[in-house]
């Protein structure tokens, strides 16, 4: 369902993403703050992909505060603590924490550098990339104690990421335009976990030469692109239909995410890999 909270939620991410160029080497995940002894038994996490890696670990006990943007149910009862960009410092130290998981950004970078002066392990897990991800994943199973879980995780996902890439090499490659955003129009470029993964379902992204992961593409480019296929994974429909007018794009494929699992770099990768799949490539098996 396309919702402005989702668009917010989505925009939000973005802003965390910054103007990330395709070459440039992502930071690894790093602690800010005291050096955090044993595992992390108070967590308090400001995404929710973050909030995903912890449940999906088996670890959701230590969860003591979440982000406002945060849905799922068995976080439902705990304290929000704001969001990407503007979490509170206040909220957060007042849960006690011994460990708060970050997706860092300019946006959100003096209030949690305030958090870490006052004394809480910070853990800073940069999401740019599939690569990131598994990185994060990897750091959060050490900090909470559940390192064989998240090597499980990972398995999962490298075994599914396997399979999609094999299933698409026998099928035609397909020209995509990912859109996060119509006004202004915001899509997937190089340096984006989404890039990566149009590439392993056998994609060719129309966007790849782009200057940044989420650049703010112009209406001239996508005409000249000429996708095959446009993957709507903006949430909102303002703007589209100036969009789906230009000429090439009303003969284009339209097509729509079906969940956020594409949007939210954490364990749910995989599922947003398979649905992208079938999406370029409909009613092909991805065995």
């Amino acid at each position: 369902m396309r919702t402005p909270f989702i668009s917010l939620w989505l925009l939000a991410v973005l802003s965390l993403s910054g103007p990330v160029e395709a070459a440039a080497p992502a930071p690894a995940p790093r602690f800010l703050g005291p050096k955090r002894e044993g595992k992390a038994r108070r967590v308090v996490t400001l995404a929710p992909s973050l909030t995903e890696m912890v449940l999906a670990m088996g670890a959701g006990s230590t969860l003591v505060g979440v982000s406002r943007f945060d849905e799922d149910k068995a976080v439902a009862a705990l304290p929000r603590v704001g969001g990407f960009v503007d979490p509170s410092v206040e909220a957060v130290v007042a849960l006690k924490p011994d460990l708060i998981l970050v997706q860092p950004g300019p946006g959100n970078q003096r209030p949690v550098e305030r958090m870490a002066e006052l004394g809480v392990p910070v853990l800073l897990l940069p999401l740019h990339s599939v690569g990131d991800t598994l990185a994060a994943l990897r750091a959060v199973g050490q900090a909470l104690g559940q390192t064989k879980e998240a090597e499980a995780l990972i398995a999962r996902f490298e075994a599914t990421r396997a399979r999609i890439r094999e299933a698409a090499k026998a099928l035609p490659p397909r020209r995509v335009l990912l859109v996060y955003g119509f006004e202004p129009l915001v899509v997937a470029g190089p340096g984006s976990f989404a890039h990566e993964l149009l590439g392993d379902v056998g994609a060719v992204n129309v966007a790849a030469d782009a200057g940044s992961a989420y650049p703010v593409y112009s209406m001239e480019r996508v005409v000249r692109a000429r996708p095959e296929v446009v993957v709507d994974a903006a949430h909102v429909d303002v703007g589209k239909d100036k969009l789906q007018a230009l000429p090439g794009l009303a003969s284009a494929r339209w097509v729509e995410m079906p969940s956020l699992a594409l949007l939210q770099p954490g364990p749910s990768l995989g599922k947003g890999l398979e649905e992208l799949f079938g999406l370029v490539h409909p009613g092909a098996a991805a065995r």
